[in-house]
């Protein structure tokens, strides 16, 4: 059994800290900044057993040699961004398994690029780290990839087991559950979430994670072939719309101009 910690990080980052019950070995999941980590490391007595990173991005990495110079581990990382990011140890792409005994589970990889052309996601059983491919209510921005690949890479994710539960990078959860809104004005599923989440952060509470069977429900970019979503893409394209990469692409760029 897994705990997951989420530290707050930089203005609205989430680093994740895996760990085993019993154990005092972890992993590090997107160490944007060092400083939220050593302090937690040390205040809990923990060891690093490996670092897991997502991505190239800055506030996804930026932590990473300061944290190396006192808890030197293996760093997993995207074979397709190694030249992006020097502390990748173990390369991994999709498809790729891994072991990480001091966690007592196995890491399936999977290719999502989009928001960055070698984006991966971690998989274990019920637990979906996700970086910045998927967020409670959302989904990242369209840096590097096509709005067809990102389409692609979140149709993988959409098709794990609905109860896994998603640990992605960022704290957006309020803005993309209001643009969910605006996509689906009478999902009461959406507005279910909504109060959730508003007490959530009420209390200064991570609003992550949330599975994947609320997140078929609510998220505008995994319901590219809802008839409610595809209307509202319509509307707003001011066309008909029959290909999942181009209705994607619509309500992606319409989150972008909001």
């Amino acid at each position: 059994m897994l705990e997951i910690k989420a530290l707050p990080a930089l203005s609205d980052n989430y680093i994740w800290v895996v760990k085993a019950q019993g154990s005092d070995t972890v992993a590090i999941v997107d160490p944007g900044e060092a400083r939220p980590v050593l302090q937690y490391l040390s205040e809990h007595g923990l060891a690093v057993g490996a670092y897991l990173i997502t991505h190239h991005h800055g506030d996804h990495v930026g932590g990473l040699d300061d944290l190396l110079a006192e808890h030197a581990a293996p760093v997993y990382g995207p074979r397709g961004e190694a030249d992006r990011i020097a502390q990748i140890t173990d390369a991994v792409a999709g498809g790729d398994q891994f072991s990480l005994d001091f966690l007592g589970v196995d890491f399936e990889v999977i290719d999502v690029p989009g928001h960055t052309l070698g984006h991966i996601a971690y998989v274990t059983p019920g637990v979906l780290l996700a970086g910045d491919a998927l967020f409670r209510g959302g989904c990242g921005r369209v840096f590097e990839g096509s709005h067809a690949q990102m389409q692609a890479s979140l149709a993988r994710l959409r098709a794990l087991p609905e109860a896994t539960e998603v640990y992605g990078g960022h704290e957006y959860t309020q803005k993309n559950l209001a643009f969910a809104q605006t996509v689906e004005p009478e999902s009461s599923a959406i507005a279910t979430v909504i109060r959730e989440v508003d007490a959530l952060r009420a209390n200064g509470e991570p609003t992550l994670p949330g599975t994947l069977a609320e997140e078929r429900d609510i998220n505008p970019f995994l319901r590219w072939d809802q008839p409610d979503v595809i209307a509202a893409a319509e509307q707003r394209a001011g066309r008909s719309l029959t290909d999942a990469g181009e209705i994607f692409a619509v309500l992606r760029e319409w989150k972008d101009a909001s």
